[in-house]
């Protein structure tokens, strides 16, 4: 699945650090292309990232990194995750630790819980998910503040609340799934970008989905009944590239 090209766009605004300075993310996974899956989403967020294979790095990095979270996969080739919060929270005893757990492995949710972990999200997981769970923690944790007018995006007469998770079209609120508005919101830091199925599975859907397009073609076409129903259309097809979000010139 192609995976590059869909972070061509500049570093959308979000959350910050209480002083203005960027949120700092460590990833730690022994899977290569999904640390670099991860670590491109989340610099998509404006955030800086830094990535580690082992234990032993993923330690030494966060000594010298100081990061405001850690993404952390339980499972790693020379000791555990847990014992990698153990060690870290030695020096950074206020770091958000959001853990990655295998499908269905129940011992490891709650050994990670149970050693200070604050989330965990299990495999495989959507990108969706990970960037809200990490924004709840770092929110809850008391670490970021929104960047100013950052919170609003604006396409024709189509308004997104990102904070608010409120999205109205000439002033209608329009109801939408929480996989619907990744979607959108997607578009709208893209207007007028034409963007590929491969672009937006890679954005918005599981790192492992397999590149299934159909799922975007059905996608489109909620977001279609809900935003584009009745008025004058948004989203458009570009046949045999993929879709663009914009008014009517």
């Amino acid at each position: 699945m192609q995976r590059s090209s869909a972070r061509a766009t500049d570093a959308a605004p979000g959350l910050q650090r209480t002083d203005g300075s960027r949120v700092r993310v460590l990833v730690v996974d022994d899977e290569p292309s999904l640390t670099e899956l991860l670590a491109s989403v989340l610099r998509y967020e404006g955030w800086e990232i830094r990535t580690a294979g082992t234990g032993t790095t993923a330690v030494r990095t966060a000594r010298e990194f100081e990061p405001d979270a850690i993404v952390l996969d339980i499972m790693l080739p020379d000791f555990d995750g847990v014992e990698v919060l153990r060690r870290v929270r030695t020096v950074l005893p206020h770091v958000c630790v959001l853990f990655l757990t295998a499908r269905d492995s129940v011992q490891d949710r709650v050994n990670g819980i149970t050693a200070g972990g604050d989330d965990y999200v299990t495999k495989p997981f959507s990108l969706e998910e990970v960037l809200a769970r990490l924004r709840g923690l770092l929110r809850r944790a008391g670490m970021t503040r929104a960047t100013s007018g950052a919170t609003e995006l604006t396409v024709g007469d189509l308004t997104m609340d990102e904070d608010a998770r409120e999205v109205r079209r000439s002033g209608d609120l329009i109801d939408l799934t929480g996989t619907e508005f990744e979607l959108l919101r997607f578009m709208m830091r893209n207007p007028r970008r034409v963007l590929s199925k491969a672009q937006i599975l890679d954005r918005v859907w599981n790192y492992d989905f397999g590149g299934q397009a159909h799922v975007v073609e059905l996608y489109i076409s909620y977001l279609r009944k809900k935003i584009d129903s009745g008025r004058d259309p948004l989203i458009h097809t570009v046949r045999g590239v993929g879709y663009v979000l914009k008014p009517r010139a």
